[in-house]
């Protein structure tokens, strides 16, 4: 995902300015598409699990030799996973010799937060029922 498509929708701390996020203003279609991707890849179990081991990680990389034995997965199915969440714009990686260190992309989990938090006391818009009264 791109920072030019997910700029529209994403909070920014700068001097309070807010851009919309999923509670104030509809996605558009390219916007819902390309955070789908990021969604997708964050709906698999062991790539929930691989961003968890990656972000939570001292020193903040980790190579892929300490996160194949954490799984009763091939090493091939571990690269996968990853590629996804790489793709997804969720984590990056540099090869070292033979082994691939990943870590994580902090600016996509804060637009992913951003997109989902409304600032706080802000109430949700109202609802309107089926008889046209706002509940």
């Amino acid at each position: 995902m791109s920072n030019q498509e997910l700029v529209v929708i994403e909070r920014t701390s700068e001097a309070g300015e807010c851009r919309p996020g999923l509670l104030s203003a509809p996605l558009d279609e390219g916007q819902a598409a390309e955070l789908s991707k990021v969604f997708k890849a964050l709906g698999d179990p062991v790539r929930l699990r691989l961003l968890s081991m990656i972000a939570s990680k001292a020193g903040g990389e980790v190579c892929v030799c300490d996160l194949t034995p954490a799984f009763d997965l091939s090493q091939p199915t571990i690269s996968h996973h990853l590629k996804l969440l790489r793709q997804a714009g969720l984590i990056d990686c540099e090869r070292r010799g033979t082994w691939v260190y990943y870590w994580l992309l902090p600016e996509m989990t804060d637009r992913l937060a951003g997109i989902l938090t409304r600032p706080a006391g802000e109430p949700l818009p109202a609802r309107v029922e089926a008889d046209g009264v706002s509940a």
